[in-house]
C-alpha cells in the first residue's frame, strides 16, 4: 500500500440502489476490519453529481475507489461508467463493477467501457466479505494508484450583497 494512502482513510464511492446490499457492502468492509470511509449514493444521476462535487457533494472527498452497481435508477450504471471514462478528471479512478448480473452482455459492455474489473456479487454473506476483502486487498495493497489531486473542492460562490 502506498503511504500516502496508509496515511489516511481510503476514500470508497459505492454506487448502489438497493439498500440491503449497500448495508451488506457497510457490514462487509466493518468485518473486514478495513480502514475506509464509505460513500453511498442510490442512482447514476447522484453518482456523477458526487464525482463532480456539485450540489449537496460539493465538498466530499474525491473517492480513491467506485464500486459501481449496473441496475440503477436515473441514470444507468453504464452510463455513469461511460461518464466517468469521458470526464478527464475522473477516468483514474477505478471503478470496480460489482453487480448481480452475470450475464455476459453486461461484463463485455462494462469492460468495453473500460471498467477495472467486473465482479458477480456473491449470495453467501461470508463470501461477499470476502470478495470485498479481495477487492481491498487488491486494489489498495498491491496496487499502486495515482494520487490524490491537491485541488479541494471549492466553496459554493456566495450572491453578492
Amino acid at each position: 500500500m502506498s503511504e500516502a494512502v496508509m496515511m489516511r482513510h481510503i476514500e470508497i464511492l459505492l454506487v448502489e440502489d438497493s439498500p440491503t446490499d449497500a448495508l451488506l457492502t457497510r457490514e462487509a468492509l466493518n468485518t473486514a476490519k478495513l480502514l475506509n470511509k464509505l460513500h453511498v449514493v442510490d442512482n447514476g444521476v447522484d453518482a456523477i453529481a458526487f464525482l463532480r462535487r456539485e450540489g449537496p457533494y460539493a465538498h466530499v472527498p474525491r473517492p480513491d475507489l467506485i464500486l459501481l452497481d449496473l441496475n440503477l435508477p436515473r441514470m444507468d450504471g453504464r452510463e455513469v461508467l461511460r461518464a466517468i471514462k469521458a470526464d478527464d478528471d475522473l477516468k483514474i479512478i477505478p471503478v470496480v463493477v460489482l453487480t448481480s448480473s452475470d450475464a455476459e452482455e453486461d461484463i463485455l459492455k462494462s469492460y468495453d467501457l473500460h471498467a477495472n474489473c467486473y465482479i458477480t456479487k456473491p449470495v453467501e454473506f461470508d463470501k461477499f466479505v470476502t470478495v470485498v476483502r479481495s477487492i481491498h486487498e487488491f486494489w489498495f495493497a498491491v496496487v499502486t494508484l495515482p494520487p490524490q489531486p491537491h485541488t479541494e473542492a471549492i466553496p459554493d460562490a456566495q450572491p453578492p450583497g
